[in-house]
C-alpha cells in the first residue's frame, strides 16, 4: 500500500492498472483506488486477529461421499446389531408391561383389602351393638353362681411386658 498526497493506490502490478483503465478489476480480486475518497484501512492488533481468525467459521468443502462396499461380514453385523436391539427393545416393552400389570394388580387388591376391612368394622359394629352386658351379668351371677370379689380377694400384678401376661401357676397368698 502507497499514499501519496491525498490519493490511495492500491495495486498488483501490470496487470491491474490494465484491467482498471478498461474498466474491470483483475481476476484475482483487488482493487485499484485512487483519489480523496479511498478509505484508510485499519489495521488490527495481532491479537485480536488470530482471535478473529479462530472465531470465523471456515468454508466448508464439500466431499464427494464414496459408496461404501456392502460385504457380507457387514451386513452379518449390522443384522447381528439389528436383531439385539430388537430383543432389547422388546425386553424392555415387556417389563413396562409387567409392571403396568403389576401396579393394576395392587390397586385391585389394595380396593378388595379395604372393601373387607369397612366389612369387618361392621360385623364388629353390629357384635358389640348386640350384646347386652346386663344379660351376660344376670346369667353369669343367677345361672352359673357366680359372686363378685370382695375385698382382699382382688391382686394387683404388673407385668414386665406390655402384651400379656401367662401364669405357670398360683399367684402366692
Amino acid at each position: 500500500m502507497k499514499q501519496t498526497g491525498s490519493a490511495t493506490r492500491t495495486s498488483t502490478g501490470r496487470q491491474n492498472r490494465a484491467s482498471h483503465a478498461r474498466g474491470g478489476s483483475s481476476g484475482r480480486g483487488y482493487n485499484y483506488i485512487e483519489g480523496s475518497a479511498a478509505r484508510k484501512l485499519q489495521t488490527a492488533p495481532a491479537g485480536r486477529e488470530s482471535e478473529r481468525r479462530r472465531t470465523q467459521p471456515r468454508p466448508v468443502r464439500r466431499h464427494k461421499v464414496k459408496a461404501v462396499p456392502m460385504n457380507k461380514g457387514y451386513i452379518a453385523v449390522m443384522a447381528a446389531a439389528l436383531f439385539i436391539v430388537c430383543g432389547v427393545l422388546m425386553s424392555y416393552i415387556k417389563l413396562q408391561s409387567d409392571i403396568t400389570n403389576h401396579i393394576t394388580n395392587i390397586s385391585k387388591l389394595e380396593s378388595q383389602l379395604n372393601e373387607m376391612k369397612l366389612a369387618n368394622d361392621e360385623t364388629y359394629t353390629k357384635i358389640m351393638s348386640s350384646v347386652d352386658l346386663e344379660e351376660i351379668k344376670r346369667i353369669a351371677v343367677n345361672e352359673l353362681g357366680m359372686k363378685y370379689a370382695k375385698e382382699g380377694q382382688v391382686i394387683e400384678y404388673t407385668g414386665e411386658g406390655n402384651d400379656y401376661v401367662r401364669q405357670y401357676s398360683d399367684i402366692p397368698q
